[in-house]
């Protein structure tokens, strides 16, 4: 059972927002803050009494302190909750996922909506044990704002073949097309290197399960993904011909019935 914390200046939709958390049968606990402030205060003294909570739902726009310098100040805590925000404002969902927000809500909030939110945040908290069996979590999808056109869409990220590096933004490209996001690679690479995601170049970023082909030519690498043929470094060369090496045994192992023989 979670629980969380609901964050927003506006009574009557801290209101609305803690009375519908309180109807989800997953949540064990809700507690009310009328500022991040307060919401941060309230944080420290579960912590020091070693109260756990699992998430934080919380505007964005509050006077004093806002939604996303809270958020920042939460990296300072060794065991973080999870971030939700739930917003009027679709101009700052770009912002929010580069401070490692699990979700984003557009007021006014839809039930639906919202337990999709609890969903995931329920996913996450499972989210501890080891890695399976070829090195990798087992996390949930992830949805990722861009901007496309003054309207912000989410894009899932399991549709993202692979990700290319464009000095300050990154290119998620995905079999709809491409687009883009304002954010480093390298942080990129870290929030989904549990995703099954691989650096194959320092501008190169690709999802494993869509490789179908490792091409070696004149002593360089390539990967095949789709119809694009993408160049391996001699730095990776060696970490993506193992985890393909894993991944083929792997499904080796699951083609086999139980004395070995092939199903």
């Amino acid at each position: 059972m979670l629980r969380v914390l609901a964050v927003d200046d506006e009574r009557p939709a801290l209101e609305e927002l803690t009375h519908l958390l309180r109807r989800d049968p997953r949540i064990e606990r809700v507690t009310g803050a009328g500022d991040a402030s307060s919401a941060l205060r309230d944080l420290s003294r579960m912590l020091v009494e070693g109260e756990r909570l699992d998430a934080v739902f919380l505007d964005i726009r509050m006077p004093g302190l806002d939604g996303l310098d809270f958020t920042r100040l939460l990296t300072g805590f060794a065991a973080p909750p999870h971030v939700v925000f739930v917003t009027a404002h679709d101009d700052c969902a770009i912002t929010a996922y580069e401070l490692g927000a699990l979700d984003y809500l557009l007021k006014p909030v839809r039930p639906e909506r919202l337990a999709e939110a609890v969903r995931r945040v329920e996913a996450a908290a499972r989210r501890s044990g080891p890695p399976g069996e070829d090195g990798r979590a087992d996390p949930e999808d992830e949805m990722i704002p861009v901007e496309l056109g003054g309207r912000t869409r989410l894009v899932s990220r399991r549709s993202v073949t692979h990700v290319e590096a464009q000095g300050d933004y990154v290119r998620l490209h995905t079999p709809d097309g491409g687009y883009l996001v304002r954010m480093p690679l390298s942080a990129l690479t870290k929030r989904w290197e549990g995703a099954g995601f691989i650096r194959i170049h320092r501008s190169t970023l690709v999802a494993s399960a869509h490789i179908t082909e490792l091409r070696f030519d004149g002593g360089r690498a390539a990967v095949q993904i789709g119809d694009e043929l993408l160049p391996v470094s001699r730095r990776h060369t060696r970490e993506v011909r193992d985890l393909l090496v894993r991944r083929f045994h792997h499904e080796q192992r699951g083609d086999c019935d139980g004395d070995g023989r092939r199903g």
